[in-house]
């Protein structure tokens, strides 16, 4: 019990451990990077690795760099694109994910009105083709008239510095300053921005932020829909260009119980009046998770130069989204991902453009956090209490059951219902708890195991030892009072033996039988307590406690038996004399535990059952059998077949006993030997009635139907000495033994 609270104790801080975690008061790193491992894993193992034909990537590579000069091109250049684009191919929307900041100047056109304003000013030939020109030579007003009216979505970044940096033009916020007051939505806020210039702002159908969520490993794996700067909001790129290509739906939050619940968390974003048709879940960060197709390719890409230079089939653009974009490594737009290292960030944009119009977005709510929770402290509880009270095979199955449950649960929260339950806490978690519980039966367990080897080692068998080891509190070394059985087993003779023998060969034989017998006891889970010379001395019912401790010992005493006759021949062999042993049988309640001096101390067994199983076993002899048992012996292993042999009274003991020869199990003992035990018991009646001719003339029957039988010549003897020699009045059958 103690081992139990300590590992429970333990088990319970660990789950407090990571529900904190889990809760947010604190990260664990390590569990940051599993959960981002186990993300990166399932998604790539989920990615119908298909390529979406209704996006098309424009590519600014080293193709169209090599064709038309270093990035960036000439604004009339980008002009006669727009209107390849929309005019000639159909295209449904283009988005950039590049940022027009800075006015172009190349025309020459600021050269010219400085001739005009200086050189030239009076000649009114070179002012007439000035104004003439001039249009054609106003590259950003060119591209803004292109762009003006169409489909086009512009790209900017944010920025976060310690001096808040600002250029360009913001689009107006999807939602105003305020519109979340009260709500604590964790918003990615901005102090300052890169945007296009105001005349191509200003002629765009919209435009939107392409800043990713990069996690602590630098990986791109949410894109925030929503971003907060100066109070307002804004959308980002892909729900940009979704939204323009609808028709500019409005744009409304999504709060689970609806707006004016008491829940606070913001869990998706609807497009149109009434919700729509389209939501994108976010989480806790207005963020969406990017539902990555496949590697690189997963879109088409089209070389900007072959749309510049007629190349590319109609159909291949024909109301097509197209993104404009670079893979050229010199432009520094690649992006780590769970799909590869170095990733286009314009795919980025396409993948989730892709997913929003699949539906296919995985989300996160709030209340996952609160889920997680209760998950961690149910199953945490229930392993804390659980692992603890099972052994190594069942605590394996246990934990494995457990880890996949929740394992296989996070699988189908992905695939059926596009959650993303957090498990790496709980996969941690678990193991963590399994561990605990595998070490401290490692090395806790294993120094009492150590610890009851060396008490015990040397008195009860292996299998014993690993039950103490497995329930140590059951164990003590402390003196109790316990109803145990106690054997004594000794040779008959052995003086004689030993005198016949050298004292190697004595050695020898001791070691020959002693050791069979002894294997016969552990077999029946038996305790030795000591060797005696040739005796044996044991006892069952301690140190763990056995309810069976009496038939035990009765099955280890007729074995014994059994082993010593299997031995003769092989003694016969070697020279040796035969050995026979009796065997003195009783159970009782004796005292047992560690006993002795300051010097020397056993554990052991003491009491008066102990003294009479040892007199027991020492008039074996002189009624000729190998086992007799004592009275309660007999009362309690009651589905054997006994012989009642005697009513007697040992040396030191007043009160008289019954004594037993156990014959075998009943169903095992034969009719021939049922009706002699029964013959037997008649004579035994008559013998205390003292009806000596009737009982003489049933010993001669028994001697009859077993001759030799030394028991029989016992009772013939007494019979006719009590016919000579009549026993006083009140005589009570009982043989008085003055010797031990």
């Amino acid at each position: 019990m103690k081992k139990n609270a300590i590992l429970i104790g333990l088990g319970l801080l660990v789950v407090l451990f990571f529900t904190g975690n889990a809760a947010h008061f604190y990260r664990l790193n390590f569990v940051d990077k599993l959960s981002s491992f186990i993300y990166d894993y399932r998604l790539q193992l989920t990615m119908p690795r298909t390529v979406d034909d209704r996006i098309v990537i424009l590519d600014i590579d080293e193709k169209s760099l090599k064709e038309e000069g270093r990035w960036p091109w000439s604004r009339d250049r980008l002009a006669v694109l727009m209107d390849k684009l929309f005019d000639k191919y159909g295209v449904a929307v283009v988005g950039f994910d590049v940022v027009f900041a800075e006015k172009d100047e190349s025309s020459g056109l600021k050269v010219l009105q400085g001739i005009g304003q200086n050189q030239l000013k009076n000649d009114a030939q070179f002012q007439a083709v000035l104004a003439h020109i001039q249009p054609q030579l106003e590259y950003d007003k060119l591209f803004a008239d292109r762009i003006g009216k169409r489909n086009v979505v512009l790209g900017y970044y944010l920025t976060n510095q310690r001096v808040a940096s600002i250029s360009g033009a913001l689009p107006d916020p999807v939602f105003p300053a305020g519109a979340f007051k009260g709500r604590p939505i964790g918003f990615t806020a901005w102090n300052g921005y890169g945007a296009n210039l105001p005349e191509l702002q200003k002629a765009a159908a919209g435009a939107g932020h392409f800043n990713p969520v990069v996690d602590a490993d630098g990986v791109v794996r949410r894109v925030p829909m929503l971003a907060e700067y100066n109070g307002a909001y804004y959308e980002s790129l892909s729900l940009a260009v979704v939204r323009t290509l609808l028709g500019h739906p409005k744009l409304l939050p999504g709060f689970a119980g609806g707006k004016d619940s008491g829940y606070a968390g913001l869990e998706w974003l609807a497009l149109g009046a009434s919700g729509g048709a389209l939501k994108i879940p976010v989480d806790s960060e207005v963020a969406t998770f990017v539902p990555y197709r496949g590697g690189q390719g997963s879109f088409r890409y089209i070389t900007v130069a072959d749309v510049l230079h007629d190349r590319v089939d109609l159909a291949g653009l024909k109301d097509k989204i197209v993104l404009v974009g670079t893979t050229a490594l010199g432009l520094l737009d690649m992006r780590a991902t769970p799909v590869a290292e170095a990733y286009p960030g314009v795919e980025v944009h396409a993948n989730m453009i892709a997913g929003i119009l699949d539906q296919n977005l995985k989300e996160r709510p709030a209340y996952m956090l609160g889920a997680e929770v209760v998950w961690l402290l149910s199953v945490g509880v229930v392993l804390s209490f659980l692992l603890p009270r099972l052994g190594a095979a069942k605590a394996i199955l246990a934990s494995a059951f457990v880890f996949a449950a929740t394992a296989g649960l996070s699988l189908a929260a992905w695939h059926y219902a596009d959650i993303l339950m957090p498990v790496a806490n709980s996969l941690t978690m678990i193991a963590l708890l399994f561990a605990l519980n595998m070490s401290y039966g490692y090395f806790v367990e294993s120094r009492t195991k150590r610890q009851i080897t060396g008490l015990f080692g040397q008195y009860v068998p292996g299998e014993l030892v690993e039950e103490m080891a497995e329930h140590p509190e059951s164990v003590s070394m402390e003196g109790k009072s316990r109803e145990m059985t106690v054997l004594f087993s000794d040779v008959r003779g052995f003086t004689g033996i030993s005198e016949g023998l050298d004292p190697k060969e004595l050695t020898l034989l001791m070691n020959e039988f002693l050791t069979p017998l002894s294997r016969v006891i552990y077999k029946h889970r038996g305790t030795i307590d000591k060797y005696m010379g040739d005796c044996i001395m044991a006892f069952w019912g301690a140190p763990l406690p056995d309810e069976n401790h009496a038939r035990n010992a009765m099955l280890a005493g007729i074995e014994m038996q059994a082993v010593l006759k299997v031995l003769q021949p092989r003694f016969k062999e070697r020279g040796w004399p035969e050995i026979r042993a009796g065997v003195g049988i009783n159970t009782g309640r004796v005292s047992v535990g560690n006993m002795g001096s300051e010097v020397r101390v056993a554990y052991t067994v003491m009491g008066d059952e102990v003294n009479l199983a040892s007199r027991l076993e020492g008039i074996t002899k002189q009624y000729g059998v190998d086992i007799i048992v004592g009275e309660n012996t007999r009362n309690t292993v009651t589905d054997f077949v006994y012989r009642e042999l005697d009513h007697v009274r040992v040396k030191g003991k007043d009160k008289p006993i019954a004594i037993y020869e156990p014959v075998g199990p009943a169903g095992e003992v034969g009719k021939a030997l049922n009706d002699e035990i029964k013959l037997f018991h008649e004579v035994r009646r008559l013998y205390r009635k003292q009806d000596w001719d009737q009982a003489e003339l049933q010993l001669m029957n028994l001697q009859r139907m077993s001759p030799g039988t030394a028991l029989y010549e016992i009772y013939a003897g007494r019979v006719a000495y009590f016919r000579k020699n009549p026993p006083a009045a009140g005589w009570d059958g009982v043989f008085v033994f003055q010797a031990k």
